[in-house]
């Protein structure tokens, strides 16, 4: 009898991962926050940018290149600003409905074309700031993860579960989360990857309603102005 390949191990080895693609994403968030009319921002417009400038340096502070071992200020850190950008874009969504319906943006002379604009600002904010969550929350986070020190998984990624597909000391990257966040936010629902744990669940279930309406709402009702 032929004997039976061995199983995958949990957790998989420990494995440095690259900083650079959270850095570039906190980056782009900036980017994209200096775009929004200033009365869909939360305070002044240099604030959550500012905020998030602040995050982007103490990442770089924190771990300069590679994570490599846990760092629970670095990860409180994060967490707590990612969830202040998140709670601000979902501010701005909902004065952007507000002043849509209201009509107040286009006495401000906002063109359709302006709100068309601003909802696919607040929907890629959405996208990126999610995909650092997912980053953040899975396995107890990714210093946890470069340092073989895995928590239970929050997400069951297709890699997962065949051997045949991918090697048993496989993890996933910044990347992978990146996506899960992508799909997320286009289907409204999980589509290759799961979610295991209520928070992974409740994140992504927020993170899918900020975009049926950011979709939905906003960015279809500036269609019909036009």
């Amino acid at each position: 009898m032929a004997q039976a390949s061995a199983e995958r191990s949990y957790p998989p080895p420990p494995a440095s991962e690259p900083l650079w693609p959270a850095q570039a994403t906190v980056l782009a968030a900036i980017v994209l926050q200096f775009t929004l009319p200033e009365r869909l921002t939360v305070g002044p417009t240099w604030l959550v940018p500012s905020l998030e400038g602040a995050l982007l340096i103490g990442m770089f502070f924190a771990t300069p290149s590679r994570l490599e071992h846990e760092s629970p200020v670095r990860r409180r850190a994060v967490i707590g600003l990612t969830a202040f950008v998140s709670t601000a874009n979902i501010y701005s969504l909902g004065a952007l409905t507000h002043y849509l319906l209201h009509h107040e943006l286009l006495r401000e002379k906002h063109t359709p074309r302006d709100l068309i604009v601003a909802g696919v600002l607040i929907w890629l904010t959405n996208f990126l700031i999610f995909g650092l969550w997912y980053w953040e929350i899975d396995r107890g986070g990714p210093g946890r993860r470069a340092a073989g020190h895995d928590g239970p998984p929050d997400f069951l990624f297709p890699q997962m579960t065949d051997d045949k597909i991918e090697p048993r000391d496989w993890r996933p990257q910044f990347v992978d989360y990146l996506y899960v966040s992508l799909t997320n936010a286009t289907a409204f629902s999980p589509t290759d990857t799961m979610p295991l744990t209520p928070m992974a669940k409740i994140v992504m279930g927020v993170q899918s309603l900020v975009s049926l309406v950011t979709l939905g709402l906003i960015i279809s009702r500036a269609v019909n102005i036009l």
